[in-house]
């Protein structure tokens, strides 16, 4: 690809983002569940326990109710039958598909899932051929109504990493185990669907692979080639065409992988009825032998050359190929229909939106242009736990999806507010949808060189409804701006001279002039000591001007955030506080914030009202922490309270928890802070610590020598029966802590 940029290489781009008037009737919205079950040694990973899935048949009624009426299904191999057919236990399949049917969702079911089987075989094993096609005839016999199966998910990408980079079973790192693994996953979808067929003779095969593309400087053009052959050898070696002439027969033959077993599949091919294509924002890559440019974690090589292999997204100024054009390359090569099989996107929640409306928008495109695309797959409705680290470790990072579930129950998130729309009528107002993605924009690019600024471009947003933020002079007020700007969030931070939100007609002028589509008040009276000598001061900031701005909201359809406290309990409870449990304010403050909470919740329901508390981040200088670390650091004793427990609260981690929450549409009362009920010196000690500063240094004394004025709870740790979205005490103050660079030699 060329090095040329500027705005009119983006056009194009943006334009395939401009919303169709006509909804998509010959394309349809398709379902699926992250359903891995990798190996690593002979540890097993398990993403439908992990996501608890395996326990909540109710999410199938869920999917149901976005619409979904096909739906990619797991009946895996190594759960159901881990020790052989005889002894297999088909209860948790039963319950399932027997829902399904009732629900009238149509299951594509898969069998093997990135795994490499149960723990008697393994991809490069010849009884893996053997053994899933026994396994995919008894799934048949059972289920005789089935008709779409993915007997082996992603077996090129499955081959990569299991033979190739060694991550997964059987941790291979050479040509021959790949070519191996590739052979024998192709060679057991084949049996499996012959086996299926003589049971099911109308059944079809969706085969699915990652389809991506590969760009490289001049030098590595060879290997760019090479992967660029490589990416269709799952399908190829399925339509039995890995035969001589075929342009990796040479490096086929050459790993001595291939052996006899290829001309099964040249004999009796075993062509899709519907290839599926996974594609994902790093399946398109780029080589560039001045590896030096790109982090270490880029880099690798071929045993020819050293080079960086990094996301082409990144570096190449006029775009990737993205869906539609890989689509039209499929479908030129094989002519057999296609679905996206897996749109997903682990990002914030706006992108993800954006993601999936790109993905579904492309797949029309390419349909308009007379490919035979028949679904998008909104993938990973349930979220995915740490597939950022490849699956090859359990840290527990997880990505949500159309559901979080990271609450009681799995909560719909904007993604599934998008799909509703999707599946009912191919269209979708959601406010995230009126700015492109990231990955559409010029500082996308990493490591192009000179790099291009967005100021450099043009104006590229389409149709722009922004936020108000109220409270510009505010510490909450320039971090929602500042995070709002990196999340592509356009936003209006306001003055009080630019909306007065304890004036009526100030909020209603600057309401009308912006046209917002929710507003986030960041505005109010902070200063809790003096508030018990400023009562007035302090009701009309922070009550009056809330609920002003619920009722301005309120008439015009807006949503609304606005945050309380805290202090708006007494600290009897001894444990930490609920949304739920009634408030009790002890101090001025503390009843001026209870006062709005109910004000602007009866005025406007749909309001998100935010309690928090003890705030700490990089951006100021007057928060607990930067003032224990800035104290320490001179060499000075500093005093922290010994007896009163609250739950910190990282600023950023705030604001982009809030502004998930306000995108997925939440009302009501939600609490967020980092996970803790720490008392202040405990929470200054553990900061020093993590700064390597001593910790001893810092001094306990009860808080009535602090000099505080307002009455306080002893005990107003704060914790959530909605759901807990926000990270550890300690992740939050190792993030802040490598913001200012603040740790200290050891």
């Amino acid at each position: 690809m060329s090095d040329t940029s500027s705005s009119e290489t983006l056009r194009p781009l943006l334009a395939s983002l401009e919303r169709p008037t006509q909804s998509y009737p010959g394309l349809a919205l398709w379902g699926g569940v992250e359903c891995t079950v990798n190996r690593i040694g002979d540890r097993f990973f398990d993403q439908l326990e992990r996501s608890g899935h395996a326990r909540r048949i109710e999410d199938l009624d869920r999917f149901r109710a976005l619409g979904l009426t096909t739906l990619r299904y797991p009946v895996l191999w190594e759960r159901v039958a881990p020790r052989g057919i005889d002894q297999a236990d088909w209860g948790w399949a039963d319950e399932r598909l027997g829902r399904l049917r009732e629900l009238g969702i149509r299951p594509i079911v898969g069998l093997v899932h990135h795994g490499s089987g149960p723990a008697h075989t393994q991809l490069d094993d010849p009884g893996f051929v053997t053994g899933l096609a026994e396994y995919a005839q008894a799934v048949a016999e059972r289920y005789p109504w089935i008709e779409d199966y993915t007997p082996v998910n992603e077996p090129l990408t499955t081959a990569r990493f299991s033979g190739l980079y060694g991550h997964w079973h059987p941790h291979a790192r050479d040509d021959r185990s790949f070519v191996r693994c590739l052979l024998n996953q192709c060679r057991a979808t084949a049996a499996a669907m012959a086996a299926i067929r003589r049971v099911a003779p109308e059944a079809r095969l969706i085969q699915t692979d990652d389809l991506g593309k590969t760009y490289s400087t001049r030098p590595l053009a060879y290997q760019a080639e090479f992967e660029n052959h490589r990416r269709w050898l799952s399908w190829d070696l399925l339509c039995g065409w890995v035969r001589p002439g075929h342009p990796l027969w040479e490096y086929l033959q050459s790993s001595r992988g291939l052996g006899d077993d290829w001309q099964d599949l040249c004999a009796e091919p075993c062509p899709p009825d519907f290839i599926g294509i996974n594609y994902y924002l790093t399946s398109e890559r780029h080589l560039d032998h001045r590896f030096h440019r790109y982090p270490p974690g880029d880099r690798g090589g071929n045993g020819r050359h050293r080079y960086a292999d990094a996301a082409a997204v990144r570096v190449l100024r006029e775009g990737v190929a993205g869906p539609r054009r890989l689509l039209m390359e499929a479908w030129q090569r094989y002519g057999i229909p296609l679905a996206i099989t897996e749109a997903h996107l682990g990002c914030t929640r706006e992108e993800q939106v954006r993601w999936l409306w790109y993905v579904w928008t492309e797949a029309h495109a390419a349909q308009a242009e007379g490919v035979d695309v028949r679904a998008v797959t909104a993938w990973a409705l349930l979220g995915s736990y740490d597939w950022v680290h490849l699956l090859t470790t359990a840290k527990g990072f997880y990505e949500p999806g159309a559901f979080d579930l990271r609450a009681p129950h799995p909560r719909p998130t904007a993604v599934a507010q998008v799909i509703r729309d999707l599946a009912a009528t191919g269209q979708s107002h959601c406010p995230a949808l009126d700015s492109p993605g990231w990955w559409l924009l010029p500082n996308r690019l990493l490591h192009a060189e000179p790099p291009i600024e967005a100021r450099s471009v043009p104006n590229w947003h389409l149709r722009t409804r922004p936020l108000i933020i109220a409270g510009a002079n505010g510490t909450l007020g320039q971090a929602f701006a500042r995070i709002c700007r990196q999340r592509g969030l356009e936003c209006r931070l306001l003055s009080r001279r630019e909306m007065d939100i304890t004036d009526p007609l100030s909020v209603a002028t600057a309401l009308d002039i912006v046209k917002p589509w929710a507003v986030i008040n960041a505005a109010g009276y902070v200063r809790t000591d003096d508030a018990q000598y400023e009562a007035e001061i302090c009701f009309q900031a922070n009550s009056q001007g809330p609920a002003i701005l619920a009722a301005a909201c309120a008439e015009r359809g807006l949503g609304l955030v606005v945050f309380s406290s805290d202090l708006v309990f007494d600290g009897r409870t001894g444990r930490p506080y609920v949304e739920s449990d009634p408030v009790a304010p002890l101090s001025v403050y503390g009843r001026s914030k209870a006062e709005a909470e109910q004000r602007v919740l009866a005025l406007l329901p749909k309001a998100l009202v935010i309690r928090t508390s003890a705030f700490f981040g990089p951006w100021d200088a007057h928060n607990f922490v930067t003032q224990t670390l800035q104290t320490l650091t001179r060499g000075s004793l500093w005093r922290a309270a010994e007896d009163a427990v609250v739950s910190p609260t990282y600023v950023p981690d705030l604001v982009n928890a809030a502004l998930d929450l306000l995108i997925d549409a939440e009302s009501g009362l939600w609490h967020l802070t980092n996970d803790s009920a720490i008392s202040w010196v405990e929470w200054a000690r553990r900061a020093a610590t993590l700064a390597n500063l001593d910790p001893h240094r810092v001094i306990s004394c009860p808080r009535a020598e602090l000099g505080w004025v307002a009455p306080r709870p002893d005990y107003c740790a704060l914790t959530s029966e909605r759901g807990w979205i926000m990270p550890s005490l300690d992740e939050a103050l190792g993030r802040y802590l490598q913001s200012l660079e603040f740790v200290s030699p050891p």
